[in-house]
């Protein structure tokens, strides 16, 4: 059962995909002379996304907290990484958001066209000279009033704790003097566990905090702000997970 109940999603999750690469691309050649932000073709993506998970018998994703007032003002987006499925979960958030992702995403068909699209932003790890043109592409897009939305752990952490966070998403905050946005994420790491794309049963949540302002700060301060960042995460993610097991509802 559970191998036909995974044969289902994959086939559904592709075959979405498939269907949803031109409309998307529709959308971005109709609306790219007034829409140099992408957003409408991103936020298109990330319904297609969202759109997955309600065929999914075996996710359930909910979204909690202080939700953003404005989409077009842009924030520098933060989470904590569990599983692929954060992308899942973190779509359903209702406001568009570039994604900083790693490049062999970029070089799946359809799904790395939508990407491209929609303006996510490619960095292949471990390049500095490519993390130099990530960051770059992060501030065009804040000048274009969208958010950008950066695991800052860098990879999927194995155990519930936190990775060390790094530099990058606080320098462009604080270049930029767009706020930080911290995201939390439980329970994903249930539904698809690093090294494994087999999906299990999961109950999962995001839940924004509340954004944090940098405006006055300089580059000193980015040690600081980052480490105030992933303490707020932190402590929000053991609430979470607790509140998720014991079945409180978002």
């Amino acid at each position: 059962m559970s191998f036909l109940i995974n044969a289902w999603i994959w086939t559904m999750l592709v075959g979405s995909i498939i269907v949803g690469t031109p409309l998307v691309a529709i959308v971005w050649a109709v609306t790219a002379p007034f829409d140099p932000g992408r957003y409408a073709a991103g936020r298109l993506f990330r319904l297609i996304a969202v759109f997955t998970v309600k065929l999914n018998p075996l996710w359930r994703f909910e979204t909690t907290g202080q939700l953003v007032r404005d989409p077009r003002r842009p924030y520098v987006a933060v989470s904590n990484h569990e599983s692929y499925a954060d992308i899942f979960l973190i779509s359903h958030l209702p406001w568009e958001m570039k994604w900083m992702s790693k490049e062999t995403l970029f070089k799946i068909p359809c799904m790395g066209w939508m990407m491209r699209m929609a303006g996510d932003i490619r960095v292949v790890r471990g390049e500095r000279s490519s993390a130099i043109q990530a960051l770059a592409a992060a501030r065009d897009r804040i000048s274009k009033r969208v958010s950008v939305m950066i695991f800052p752990e860098g990879t999927r952490s194995r155990g519930n704790g936190l990775l060390p966070f790094k530099d990058g998403a606080f320098r462009v905050a604080i270049e930029t003097g767009a706020p930080i946005l911290p995201l939390v994420v439980a329970g994903t790491r249930r539904a698809m566990a690093k090294g494994s794309f087999r999906f299990q049963r999961a109950h999962a949540r995001v839940k924004v905090l509340e954004p944090i302002e940098t405006k006055g700060l300089t580059l000193d301060d980015i040690g600081a702000l980052r480490d105030r960042v992933r303490a707020l995460i932190e402590v929000a993610h053991t609430r979470l997970l607790r509140e998720i097991e014991g079945g409180e509802p978002a």
